[in-house]
């Protein structure tokens, strides 16, 4: 058993470390760019639920209005680019369950984690956390700003819907 755990768990690695998905041509360029700086006050190297990250202050992504076409943009992303190979929505895959990512977290944060999620499990503590709480590298799509924010869109929608569905 604990053999056949290892092979999957090197096999998703390897899945991961390969990108996940379609392929972006070298003229995308971000302009979100992390800085290294220093770990938020209070951060430490434990896993902790309540991690302070710099870029999650301020509304919650679900506080905006969503824009429905970059939405739809954001979903056929999601779905191009391998996303769902990891992540659902109500459900663990392999990776978090983004079921209430946006109010949960600022739109900065979540665009900085799709933008440099090699960078931000280094100096996020957040994404750090999220990291070793999975064991997985979330691989860099290579999306531009304007298609990592349609996903963030995406994703507004979807708690958007989800809470309406309660009501």
């Amino acid at each position: 058993m604990r053999r056949s755990s290892l092979m999957v768990a090197l096999f998703l690695s390897a899945v991961l470390a390969a990108g996940c998905g379609g392929q972006k041509s070298d003229n995308s360029t971000s302009s979100a760019q992390i800085t290294p700086s220093t770990p938020a006050a209070g951060a430490t190297g434990a896993t902790s639920v309540s991690a302070v990250s710099r870029y999650d202050s301020g509304p919650m992504a679900a506080d905006s209005h969503v824009d429905a076409a970059k939405a739809g943009q954001g979903e056929k992303l999601f779905q191009t680019k391998g996303c769902s190979t990891c992540h659902a929505f109500g459900k663990k895959v392999t990776c978090p369950d983004l079921a209430g990512v946006s109010r949960r977290r600022t739109a900065a944060w979540m665009e900085n984690q799709i933008l440099h999620p090699e960078v931000m499990t280094k100096e996020d503590p957040i994404a750090h956390d999220l990291f070793a709480k999975f064991s997985l590298q979330m691989p860099n799509q290579k999306l531009t700003d304007d298609e990592a924010r349609a996903v963030i869109e995406f994703f507004k929608h979807k708690d958007k819907e989800a809470a309406a569905a309660v009501h």
